[in-house]
């Protein structure tokens, strides 16, 4: 739990952030300018944490719901490709150095179904050096934080 709100402060040093809860190993917050609620976890293996997260947020003011944001814990190779893998669901994602997400709004929400049956979800890629990496995040409490910071913005 407190590695989760650790995070919180991490994401951004915001005096508009509220805690809306914390659920196993993720949490849930909004934002209010501009308006966002998210759910975020760190990597389980705390060698690998540095900067490196995970989070699904949904901004009614774009109207976008459930978009996922994954920040790498090493900086990738060029032409290196990022894999999500939750329960038993393989997703490539688009990727810039050291950030990825979903290639388009049908694979956030494939990925967010994933996640809501699997117990773990890891991000794969090769970092600059050639050495392939992962960084694991377990999903228990993951469907609850997604659904309090969904609600939170509506």
């Amino acid at each position: 739990m407190i590695a989760v709100l650790a995070l919180a402060v991490l994401a951004g040093q915001q005096p508009a952030r509220a805690t809306i809860g914390i659920f196993e190993r993720w949490g849930a917050f909004r934002d209010s300018a501009p308006t966002r609620c998210f759910a975020v976890a760190r990597p389980a293996d705390k060698a690998r944490r540095g900067e490196a997260f995970v989070s699904v947020a949904s901004w009614p003011g774009r109207g976008v719901r459930h978009q996922l944001y994954v920040r790498l814990s090493r900086a990738r190779a060029d032409h290196a490709r990022v894999m999500l893998v939750a329960g038993e669901r393989r997703f490539e994602l688009t990727a810039s150095r050291r950030d990825a997400w979903a290639p388009d709004a049908r694979t956030d929400a494939a990925i967010v179904a994933a996640m809501r049956d699997g117990r773990a979800l890891s991000v794969e890629s090769v970092d600059t050096g050639g050495v392939p990496f992962v960084d694991a995040y377990p999903l228990q409490g993951a469907a609850t934080a997604i659904d309090a910071a969904t609600l939170a913005c509506l």
